[in-house]
This record gives C-alpha cells, structure tokens and sequence, in this order.
C-alpha cells in the first residue's frame, strides 16, 4: 500500500499495472482539508481574482445598465424584425440551459454510476449548473417587452383580470422544466456541501465566520446519523436530478419542435438538445477548472485523469451531435418537402452560411484532436478546445433559431437579422453575471468536496489497498514474465 501511495504517476500516462491514483502528490486527509479550505481562508483577496471579478462585475453592470434601457424604452432597440421576431435573448435562453447540464450529469449521474473520478470537480460543475439557470431565466423574462406583467406566466397568482397562463404553451412548460431544475440542482448542490461548511466553521478564526458558516451547516457534527441522513438525502436528489437532464432540454426543444415552421418542427429535437446541452456544458466545466486548478494550486487534487476523462466525453457528445446534424439533412430530404429541403440548404449555402461552417468546425471537426491522447491530455489544446465548442455551441443556437425565421414560406416576406450594439452587450452581460456569481463562489465557498475526496483516496479503504497491493505484486510478477518471455522467444 505504501508504495502506491508513494508512487506520484501522471495519470494521463498509461500504466500496465497500477490503476490511476484520484489525488497525487504527498497528500492525506490533513493537507487536502488544508488546500481547498485555503482558498476560502486566506485574508486577503488574491489579485488574479480581484481582476477578474472586477472585469465581471463591469459586464454585470452594463447588463443591468441595457436592461433598463431595454425596458425603458423598448424591444425596438434590439435587432427584432419581421419574420425575425425571436433573436439573441432566445438564442441566449437556450445557450445558458445547455450549460446548466454538465453539472447535473458529472453530480448525479456519474454519482450513480459510482465513477469516483467525479468527485474533484462536481461541486464547480453544480455550482456551474446553479449560475446558467439564473442567467437563462433572465431572457425570457426580458424578452416579453412588458416585464411588469411577467407574473402572467406562473399559474395561481391573482391578477387583475382573472386570466389563466397559457397551459398549451411551450413557453409556459419553460418555467416548470426550468423552475424545477434549479430547484432540484440547488438543494443536490447544497446538501453536498454541507459537510465542508462545517469544516469550514470549525476552523472559522473571527465570530463572523463563525455564525455564518454554522449557519450554513445546519448544526452538522458529523455524526453516524448524520451521514446515515445525508447518504440517503444525496442518493434520493441524485435520482430525481438524473431524469431532468433528459427532460429540461427536451421540454426547452419543444419551443421549437412543436411548431408547424420548416428547421424547427421534427423529432429529433430533444435528443438532439439533450447532447448538445451536456457537449457545451462539458467543455464548459474544462474551461474553468483548468485555469482554477493552476491559480488555486489545486493539481494534486483535479489531475489530468479527470480532464482526460472530461474530453472523451465531449468527444462522445460532439461525435452525437455532427450525428444530429447530419441526420436533420437526410431527414429534410427524404420528407420529400421542398420547403422543408431549403431551409437547410439555406442554413449551408445561404446568407448564414459562415455561422453554419463556423458551428460545423468548432463543433464537430475541432473535438477529434481528442482521438489522439498527446493531445487529449495536453492543457492548452484541451483549453482551447473547450473554447471553441462553447462558440460553436451558441452559434447552433443561432443557426436555428435566426435561419429558420429569416427565410420561410413567402419570398416576398424574407428579410435579414442583424443584432443592435444592445443586444450584444446584453450577451456580453450575461457572461459578466455568470463570472460574478462563480468568482464569489470560489472564494467563499469550498471549491472541492472535501469529504467525497477524502473517500477516493487509498487511506478511507485500507482493505481495498491491501488487496490491490497484493494484486499489483501480482500483475508486476505477471507483467515481467511476459518481458522475459517476448525477449527470450520462449514461454516458461
């Protein structure tokens, strides 16, 4: 057991026979409590961060600056027209959920499939998750023009006129998938924490710290019962969260796939969602922790195993979604509907063409770098990978919402979308909302999870160790024979 502990392996590098360690380095339970809660604990604001916040916060305050114009003065200033009548706040609605799925998959589905590897990056990607939804609920609110009148879509609450929503409504589906999915995420995300609040309490240095973070953790001691209560409470929100990652995005689908409008009425639509919504919210989650784990010292504990295993997913999910993009053009032709035929025609050959082929590369032919491993391990490239699918990913958005509408059944009814300066700052800010909300989370909440980590390491199984030291001497002794045996040309 000693010596696996002690062996530091980069755990991209194949071994024959050693299985890949979840945490490097000369770490214990002590120093892996010690590294995450030193982000939270530290007095003084680190000066990357400080930038960074306050490059965010700008954009924060110029979304809330062009909301209020927005209302002021109206949907005018957006680049709204006839036919185009859904523009940037949809494309944007539709972005921000996708990204809300990572989380939930890496945290409730992983978590079911007991994948220990999950476990150093699950509580960035529910926090992810938590911050996407509010930046998604935030456009269709805006999108109404009215927004003094948004309560008209929650059902039961009194109005003046006595009118019921629209049940029939995607839209109004929208606020329950949605409403529900937060709701869900948030308490899986903040039942999670609260063992590590309650380390962070303990260790609390001022009475402030103190009262909040005892607060927070629900008078937690850490007791049998407690962790008997907790497992199960985690198992029950992990089983209710893995059927909304189906759901969420289909339902969102269905603002589009429920219509009569040529690009938007077919069944491909939810599953097609689903795994563009999980590929974009993956490489998501690589975009943030490898910067993270290099400011916040934190390689030990996020290594190249788990952005390795990161990037074969967002390979899965890109190879599934050039899959969809493909079948939605055998699908127009074999309808037989010319309309049906043009749209997409339109979307490769038309005005749009340059977001069709720029969605096509960043999608679909940018991810297949992660076939070979050099590359699929190298922190750069899966960086900038991770980039390019997110731009990819919200240019899909565009794609089909912007291509569908500017060109549809009537000739004499085309016309051309181009966004404002107000609705590019809008999306700007969003960005700058989302960035705020998770630069505060970093500082002041535990990144990790402390005590999941503490699971996957080789001293919470010293049984299971033993075994696999055994078995190590075994598959070495094995592993030799077969090396003597390839150079001799003889079998003993």
């Amino acid at each position: 057991m000693e010596a696996i502990r002690q062996r530091e392996i980069d755990n991209a590098v194949d071994d024959p026979i050693h299985p890949p360690l979840l945490v490097l380095g000369e770490n214990d339970f002590a120093t892996v409590t010690e590294k995450v809660c030193a982000v939270v604990e530290q007095k003084r604001h680190p000066t990357s961060w400080l930038i960074a916040l306050g490059i965010a916060g700008s954009l924060l305050f110029t979304l809330l600056i062009m909301i209020a114009y927005t209302v002021g003065v109206g949907l005018g200033v957006w680049g709204l027209n006839v036919p185009v009548a859904w523009g940037f706040a949809i494309v944007n609605f539709v972005f921000w959920v996708g990204i809300a799925h990572a989380g939930t998959l890496i945290s409730a589905i992983l978590f079911l499939f007991r994948q220990r590897w999950r476990t150093s990056i699950n509580r960035i990607a529910e926090a992810m998750t938590i911050f996407a939804i509010f930046c998604a609920g935030l456009f269709p609110a805006i999108h109404v023009g009215r927004i003094w009148v948004i309560y008209w879509v929650f059902p039961y609450y009194p109005n003046q006129m006595n009118m019921w929503p629209n049940f029939r409504s995607p839209l109004l589906w929208d606020v329950f998938a949605v409403g529900t999915y937060l709701l869900v995420s948030l308490m899986f995300w903040y039942l999670g924490m609260i063992p590590d609040l309650a380390t962070l309490r303990d260790r609390a240095t001022t009475k402030a710290r103190q009262i909040t973070y005892g607060i927070l953790s629900l008078g937690w001691r850490g007791s049998i019962r407690h962790w008997e209560l907790y497992e199960a409470g985690y198992l029950i929100l992990a089983a209710l969260a893995t059927p909304l990652v189906l759901s969420v995005h289909s339902v969102v689908s269905f603002d589009f796939a429920v219509s009569l409008l040529p690009g938007w009425h077919t069944t491909i639509f939810p599953p097609y969602f689903v795994a563009g919504a999980i590929f974009s919210g993956m490489a998501l989650v690589v975009t943030l922790v490898v910067p993270i784990r290099s400011i916040f010292k934190l390689k030990d504990l996020i290594t190249l195993h788990h952005l390795e295993n990161m990037n074969k997913l967002i390979l899965t999910t890109s190879l599934l979604v050039g899959y969809a993009y493909a079948i939605e053009f055998f699908t127009a032709w074999y309808s037989g509907n010319s309309t049906e035929l043009f749209v997409f025609w339109n979307r490769a050959l038309g005005p749009y063409a340059w977001a069709y082929w720029l969605m096509v590369f960043c999608n679909v032919i940018a991810p297949q770098v992660f076939w070979i491993k050099k590359l699929r391990t190298n922190i750069i490239c899966m960086w900038i990978i991770s980039i390019l699918v997110n731009i990819g990913m919200w240019f899909e958005r565009f794609v089909i919402v912007i291509t569908s509408l500017h060109r549809d059944f009537l000739p004499s009814s085309w016309g051309m979308y181009k966004p404002t300066w107000v609705d590019i700052l809008i999306l700007l800010g969003s960005f700058g909302l989302f960035f705020s909300l998770f630069l505060l989370f970093l500082r002041f909440l535990p990144m990790i999870a402390i005590s999941e980590v503490k699971g996957v390491m080789p001293q919470a199984h010293p049984t299971e160790n033993t075994e696999i030291e055994v078995s190590t001497k075994l598959k070495e002794a094995f592993y030799n024979h077969e090396l003597r045996s390839a150079n001799t040309g003889v079998s003993e």
